[in-house]
């Protein structure tokens, strides 16, 4: 089995290579070693590889087992091998397990949480010295202890509206400063604080340490919580923890501090573990980041981007700006080069064409009415003269009326020495009649 893991044979291990030595001038080899844990003295010590040759030896002897517990790492990403982190469903105490291919394909089924039974046998790695159970078969017994407690707690909670939207708090745009609750000396500590520093140096950080795991853990984050939420000067807060197992990062999942991330009224971040684990914080904090560094992202803006951001808006106002003003120099321009102001009498041109043609019009229809009027007179002219007495004098008649003014048209109604006045082409002749005859018959007018 110790090939199966990379593990050399103790003739590998002991013997040197040509020309070489493995531990320097005073190296012996295998023949001249104790044989015996008991015959080793400070002058005649064991190698390392023979110590760890030698556990590895003695486990191999140990017999195959079914062991219980619960998981609280697991990962199964790789086809050929996995690895659990078993704890004790009583006692503080784990163990890493590891299988290959079969059993790969059984534990991707399983979660954290878990509780199961695993079949299978103990083995050293030698490059460690490091005892591991390498498994073959995985069962399950029934949902964990813990998990099952966490998810009761997280339904009661929920139930109570402490992980709903509407009581989530906006992060502010441009913070100043960040309350950062973290172990002392933690990594997360630098993640956060480089990350922001790089992202946003004019940040600020007001950081409380507390324990981020163990029992004392709820009490320091609730107060650590409690005390930034009171500070005016704080802006938003971060709660930062590295990775651990599910039993590492349990106090974050405690019921007080769950309760007072969710009564927190200063804007909370919540970047515990890594983007696998959950706690129950996640769900009441205003934000959950997957990891401290992703929190420090998401906490301030980007210097640089903000950068850019002013640089296009500056650049679109002036392209605006520069654009509205020649606009209206093209406007201006247009308005100056109309021909209405290069040539304002051009603005009466159309006005003048409009009386000129009413006027042409005017006439023509005055004329035609004219040369009607005068034709009609014409004609009436020439009916009258044709009708008048005027025409029959101007023949050479005359016009006979007695002393009464009546025309005398019979000579039966003439006396003699009646006065008669004849009206000539030119002139009145006034007479008396001498002499009343027919027609035919001749008389004389005196």
């Amino acid at each position: 089995m110790s090939s199966a893991y990379g593990y050399g044979s103790l003739t590998r291990s002991a013997a040197p290579q040509q020309g070489m030595s493995p531990a320097g001038e005073g190296s012996k080899s295998p023949d001249q070693l104790p044989r015996l844990a008991r015959d080793t003295t400070a002058e005649n010590p064991w190698p390392v590889n023979i110590l760890s040759q030698k556990f590895h030896d003695s486990v191999a002897r140990w017999p195959e087992a079914w062991v219980e517990g619960q998981i609280v790492e697991i990962n199964m990403r790789r086809p050929t091998s996995g690895y659990i982190t078993l704890r004790d469903n009583f006692e503080e105490i784990s163990l890493p397990v590891m299988g290959f291919r079969a059993f790969v394909s059984k534990a991707r089924e399983f979660h954290q949480g878990d509780r199961v039974v695993i079949h299978g046998k103990p083995d050293i790695w030698m490059k460690a010295t490091r005892l591991s159970f390498v498994a073959d078969d995985i069962r399950r017994v029934g949902t964990g202890d813990l998990k099952v407690q966490i998810d009761e707690l997280r339904k009661k909670l929920k139930g109570e509206g402490l992980f709903d939207a509407e009581n989530k708090v906006p992060l502010p745009e441009f913070p100043s400063c960040i309350g950062l609750i973290c172990a002392p000396q933690a990594r997360a500590e630098g993640d956060v604080i480089t990350n922001v520093n790089l992202r946003w140096p004019i940040a600020q950080f007001k950081i409380v340490h507390a324990h981020v795991q163990g029992a004392q853990c709820p009490s320091d984050v609730i107060n650590a919580i409690q005390r930034l939420d009171q500070d005016p000067q704080v802006d938003v807060i971060i709660v930062a923890r590295g990775g651990g197992s599910f039993e590492d990062l349990i106090g974050f999942s405690d019921e007080g501090v769950v309760r007072a991330a969710a009564a927190c009224q200063t804007p909370l971040i919540s970047a515990v573990g890594h983007e696998d684990d959950w706690t129950l914080i996640d769900l009441a904090a205003d934000m959950r980041a997957s990891t401290p560094t992703d929190a420090a992202k998401r906490v301030v803006p980007d210097v640089r981007e903000q950068w850019q951001l002013i640089e296009s808006a500056r650049m679109q106002m002036h392209m605006r700006v520069s654009a509205r003003v020649d606009n209206e120099i093209r406007l201006i321009d247009g308005y100056a080069n109309r021909p209405s102001l290069t040539h304002p009498l051009t603005m009466l041109e159309p006005h003048q064409r409009f009386l000129d043609d009413a006027k042409q019009r005017m006439e023509r229809g005055l004329t035609r009415i004219v040369d009607d009027a005068s034709l009609t007179v014409e004609k009436l002219h020439a009916s009258l003269t044709a009708l008048s007495p005027q025409s029959t004098l101007n023949r050479g008649y005359a016009v006979v009326q007695g002393d009464d003014g009546r025309v005398v048209d019979d000579a039966r109604d003439v006396r003699v020495g009646d006065e008669l006045t004849l009206t000539l082409k030119h002139g009145v002749v006034v007479s008396h009649a001498t002499a009343v005859g027919d027609q035919r018959q001749q008389g004389k007018a005196k």
